[in-house]
């Protein structure tokens, strides 16, 4: 993909459309390189590799993601019901571009402040303005919709086994604090609690196995939840690769594509995720084939020194 911000480079935004590239290629890629901003974000390694669903679930659907690498388990919560004597309510999984957003903001702050407290309101509503997402009316609806169902579900992240012991999360909150608080009043509906604060379990994990990336390129493609789980799985596997790497098909459809039923499907709308995923990760070194992907060892998207400099 570097190809094409060469020839935004060289030829200018339009220089490069007249050459019949995709537009939406273009545009991410023009952006991109026109951001100058370069602040940097953290999330834990486990979800770069797999990551929560794309669209909405069944409200007591569990979520499950096994690859070889890991496996992935979240659970919905449940919350009482307002009317004395019915059942709980389940909430459902967290799902889509802003539940990852959510969870992004809370990892790079945590990281950042070196806190499991983390400020919330009016510091979550500018970050999301700095993405490019508009604080109000629906936005803020879905985030407030995100935020309790990430509050409330439950995580397991099973990680391969390292120097002969399996690692990982097991049955875990993400947060010890609610991201709302409900007042059961449906004229006020959730309002968002001044500070969240991580659990224990999850925050000491995140410090021990980040993985830094560009909020620019977040910014980019903010909206898109798949473009934003490949982006994150190459900022996390390129720059260790010692060899060329193939992932095949099976593969990428088990992390990146359940729900999908045929593979062709999956194929038609990976295909164009990954270039959205390049367009923002210049150096990423990726060539597509018949039998899936050849990842090759690639710079980081932020560089060591940028992120010790944090």
């Amino acid at each position: 993909m570097g190809t094409v911000h060469d020839l935004l480079e060289a030829k200018g935004k339009q220089g490069a459309l007249a050459l019949d590239l995709d537009r939406a290629i273009v545009d991410a890629a023009a952006a991109y390189l026109a951001d100058e901003d370069q602040a940097v974000g953290y999330l834990f390694s486990g979800w770069t590799q797999a990551a929560l669903p794309h669209k909405r679930l069944a409200d007591d659907q569990v979520w499950e993601i096994r690859t070889e690498r890991v496996t992935l388990l979240v659970e919905p919560g449940r919350k009482p019901n307002p009317l004395p004597g019915l059942p709980h309510i389940n909430v459902g999984v967290p799902y889509g571009s802003r539940a990852r957003l959510i969870m992004l903001y809370l990892q790079t702050e945590a990281l950042k402040t070196n806190s499991r407290e983390i400020e919330l309101g009016r510091s979550l509503r500018a970050w999301f303005s700095r993405l490019g997402i508009a604080p109000g009316g629906k936005s803020i609806r879905d985030v407030r919709e995100q935020a309790e169902r990430i509050s409330r579900c439950r995580l397991s992240f099973h990680l391969a086994a390292s120097g002969g012991n399996p690692g990982g999360l097991k049955n875990q909150n993400i947060v010890d604090d609610a991201l709302f608080l409900d007042t059961h009043d449906p004229d006020q509906g959730s309002l968002f609690l001044e500070k969240a604060k991580l659990s224990e379990s999850f925050f000491e994990q995140l410090k021990k196995h980040p993985v830094p990336i560009e909020e620019a390129a977040i910014r980019v493609i903010s909206n898109n939840s798949m473009a934003l789980d490949i982006y994150c799985w190459l900022s996390y596997r390129l720059h260790v690769l010692k060899a060329p790497t193939p992932v095949s098909w099976a593969a990428l459809k088990i992390q990146f594509g359940a729900g999908f039923g045929k593979l062709a499907h999956f194929k038609h709308k990976f295909l164009p995720n990954l270039a959205l995923a390049q367009a923002v990760y210049r150096d990423a070194k990726v060539e597509v084939d018949e039998r899936g992907l050849i990842l090759r060892p690639s710079r980081p998207p932020v560089a060591p020194r940028q992120v010790a400099a944090r």
